[in-house]
C-alpha cells in the first residue's frame, strides 16, 4: 500500500496547486504492481475508472511522486499530483 498527499490544479498550466484528499494505493495480481508494503516502481502508470472519479498517474522517484489528471463526478479534468506520505 503506498499512500499520497494529493493536490489538484485548475485554470491552466500556471494555475495554483490545491490541497486535496490523501490518495491511497494498493494493486496486486501474480506480483504486486503496488505492493502492500512499498510504492510502485518509477514508470509505473495507474489509471482508473468508476462512480467516484477518474484518473490517470504516472509515477516518478522510485515511487515518492505522481503526476497525472482526474476527474471528479460534477467538476471538469485536473491535474493531479501526489507526494508520499511516508
Amino acid at each position: 500500500m503506498a499512500l499520497y498527499h494529493t493536490e489538484i490544479q485548475w485554470g491552466g498550466p500556471g494555475a495554483d496547486w490545491h490541497k486535496d484528499a490523501d490518495l491511497q494505493v494498493v494493486i496486486s495480481n501474480r506480483n504486486g504492481v503496488v505492493p502492500q508494503s512499498g510504492r510502485p516502481a518509477t514508470g509505473t502508470q495507474v489509471s482508473w475508472s468508476g462512480p467516484q472519479g477518474s484518473g490517470n498517474v504516472l509515477f516518478f522517484d522510485n515511487g515518492a511522486t505522481f503526476q497525472g489528471a482526474a476527474q471528479f463526478p460534477g467538476e471538469g479534468p485536473v491535474g493531479y499530483r501526489g507526494t508520499a506520505a511516508s
